[in-house]
């Protein structure tokens, strides 16, 4: 930052920005705390640069930001191959909320963020990953790209093209319709918690799968599971061994009615779903402490539901 610059006034434009830039490392990386890592370096980035060269501090920021998180991300990636069990992303929790999300609200929580594509996103490679968000999120172009990526345009093009056909391919768009996904919600509560397993079965599409994350470090299934029938024996199984106070906290994971689940005040773990044609297609459940250690979600008694209810 030079002599000249007004470093209240810089700071004041770096929080301005913070969200947007938060949002593009988080979809890069779907990790809440390396997003947050990747904010802080580009702002000590920020406070050693010469602001009043920056004609546009918003795409500044983005681009740092980027190519920050490309780098880490490429770093991760060794670590993700020898991860115990499935990798999901991080959540990001909310309250649970009758009303619509703000625009601000929008920028984070929205169906781009969801845990299903998220969750596909890690098929792709890191600057794959960047080029299709950037684009199809943030309407990077593709001169912006190439700067960026260090490509030509044609290159780029070419990238987010075969980034978006393989995401499209496996990633149809999902029901987001918070109502949808609310009522599937609370049917599926209802369903554990009267112990009836034909209507949990109800809930669920025929090829559903569930995705257990527990890194090593939390009891969780090592591989996904597949159909309607397995995931319910798998539910049920847990309700065997619930402890007393098991609870159940509707909540909004990565945007979309989920639940976030307590034993007493700690957090067990968090539950999102997919929906295709009314039916929940996909269950993301994460039991890893490290990637809840960042929720700070303390529901009032009266908000709390019963999971697994004691007959």
């Amino acid at each position: 930052m030079t002599a000249g610059t007004n470093s209240t006034e810089s700071d004041a434009v770096f929080e301005n920005h913070r969200a947007r830039a938060f949002s593009v490392a988080y979809r890069i990386l779907g990790s809440v705390s390396d997003a947050e890592d990747t904010v802080q370096d580009a702002w000590f980035r920020w406070r050693r640069s010469d602001i009043s060269a920056i004609r546009n501090p918003e795409a500044w920021l983005v681009t740092t930001v980027a190519r920050l998180a490309i780098d880490q991300l490429r770093a991760a990636r060794a670590r993700r191959e020898t991860y115990v069990g499935s990798w999901l992303p991080e959540p990001i929790v909310t309250a649970a909320q009758e009303t619509d999300p703000t625009p601000e609200e929008r920028l984070l929580l929205a169906d781009d963020i969801s845990m299903a594509l998220l969750h596909l996103l890690e098929r792709l490679a890191p600057e794959e990953r960047a080029a299709f968000l950037l684009h199809d999120a943030f309407d990077y172009d593709y001169g912006e790209l190439a700067a960026l990526l260090g490509k030509s345009e044609a290159a780029c093009r070419q990238t987010v093209s075969r980034a978006r056909r393989r995401v499209h391919d496996t990633h149809p768009r999902f029901d987001t319709s918070a109502r949808e996904h609310a009522r599937l919600s609370a049917a599926f509560n209802a369903a554990i918690s009267a112990a009836d397993p034909q209507a949990l079965i109800a809930c669920l599409a025929e090829n559903v799968t569930l995705y257990s994350d527990g890194g090593g470090k939390a009891i969780a299934a090592l591989k996904p599971i597949h159909g309607a029938d397995r995931v319910m024996r798998f539910f049920f199984g847990v309700m065997k061994k619930r402890p007393e106070a098991f609870s159940i906290v509707p909540a909004r994971i990565n945007g979309l009615p989920g639940f976030v689940m307590r034993e007493g005040v700690a957090i067990h773990s968090t539950l999102g779903f997919a929906v295709i044609d009314g039916r929940i297609s996909a269950l993301y459940m994460t039991r890893n402490p490290d990637k809840l250690a960042h929720i700070d979600h303390d529901p009032k008694p009266q908000d709390a539901l019963s999971f697994f209810a004691r007959g």
